[in-house]
């Protein structure tokens, strides 16, 4: 387990690689410190406390978010992430070296295409879809007893009603984050 200070470190390296490589390539168009603390670190973050199981999957994960920085702050959970765009994978394996991440993997593949060994016990997106699509394009990787977890805006109500049968909402939980006055949810979607 990482100290607070070794995490403090680990997220200000990461972001400070995350800036260089924006540079060259659009990895997130959030381009400022401060908001990329608030929007990127603390946002991820706020899935944590909605994590199930040992082996988790960041759906279109774009640059590591959340996978990164839930794969600091959970070292005995393994995390792998996926994304279709192979820069932004990368990116995304060159920070996991970096970070010095034994705990998580980065896969040039779509979830659509993707064959696990092992199914998984959480499958969390960020800002990726609809519900609905997530749970038909993600559903199959959930293991027996998993869960998707979808980190969203505002309350998602149109899409909780129209999940795909065998699907529900377990949960909706309005989240907040430190310095953003913006609405989040972190909704939970089991099979029914």
């Amino acid at each position: 387990m990482r100290s607070d200070e070794e995490l403090v470190t680990a997220f200000a390296s990461f972001l400070r690689l995350l800036a260089q490589w924006n540079e060259n390539i659009n990895l997130t168009g959030i381009r400022e410190p401060a908001a990329m603390v608030s929007l990127h670190i603390l946002d991820s973050l706020t899935a944590r406390p909605f994590l199930k199981g040992q082996r988790i999957v960041d759906v279109g994960c774009g640059a590591g978010l959340p996978g990164i920085p839930l794969a600091l702050t959970e070292p005995a959970r393994h995390f792998t992430l996926v994304d279709g765009t192979l820069k932004k994978i990368r990116f995304v394996r060159q920070a996991i070296e970096d970070l010095g991440l034994t705990n998580a993997e980065a896969l040039h593949t779509r979830i659509e295409d993707h064959s696990p060994v092992h199914l998984y016990d959480t499958v969390i997106c960020r800002a990726l879809s609809s519900l609905p699509e997530f749970v038909r394009f993600a559903g199959r990787v959930v293991a027996p007893g998993g869960q998707l977890l979808a980190m969203k805006g505002k309350l998602p109500a149109e899409e909780i009603a129209a999940l795909p049968a065998g699907w529900r909402a377990a949960a909706v939980t309005p989240v907040r984050i430190p310095g953003v006055d913006a609405e989040r949810h972190i909704v939970q979607l089991v099979r029914a």
